[in-house]
């Protein structure tokens, strides 16, 4: 009992208290000032504002989004493609402020703009988005073989159009 002295004592009490304090002053800020990114929808049925000329392909594209936290990784897919297909997710980008910026490769033949003389369909592409209510999509896409901007809206696929796709083989 020789070794239990009151300065000893106090030391450890001392230190456990500023640590418990300083944990709850922390846990306190966390809970009300910091926030996880909302969920965005994985799915959206991608739609092209204006008709592309000399195009007989639809305009209705899938954006597939697989997000961490603020982190997004997504592929952009003709609407009839099969699960199968889906696994290579070209796009990278951020979710920052009801804001989706994504750029990577896509195929630019789903935009009928892919010429005869082209050996390769992968382009370079960016996409700027809003979050709109509903959890709609609106935004436009930048391919770097394309002149023009492409404006588009994008719609949440629900879960029934989900498991109807991929039936369809």
């Amino acid at each position: 009992m020789n070794h239990f002295n009151f300065k000893s004592l106090t030391f450890y009490g001392v230190a456990i208290g500023s640590v418990l304090l300083l944990f709850k002053a922390v846990t306190a800020y966390g809970e009300n000032h910091l926030q996880a990114s909302p969920m965005i929808s994985d799915r959206y049925r991608l739609t092209l504002i204006e008709k592309l000329p000399n195009c007989e392909k639809s305009d209705k594209l899938m954006l597939n989004i697989q997000q961490s936290g603020i982190y997004l990784n997504a592929s952009l897919l003709p609407l009839n493609t099969n699960a199968e297909n889906e696994k290579n997710l070209t796009l990278t980008g951020i979710f920052k402020n009801q804001q989706l910026s994504l750029s990577g490769k896509i195929d630019s033949s789903i935009f009928c703009f892919a010429t005869k003389s082209q050996d390769t369909p992968l382009k370079s592409a960016t996409m700027q988005m809003q979050l709109a209510d509903k959890g709609d999509i609106t935004g436009k896409i930048i391919i770097n073989a394309i002149p023009r901007t492409l404006g588009f809206t994008a719609t949440p696929q629900n879960s029934q159009e989900k498991s109807q796709n991929t039936n369809k083989h």
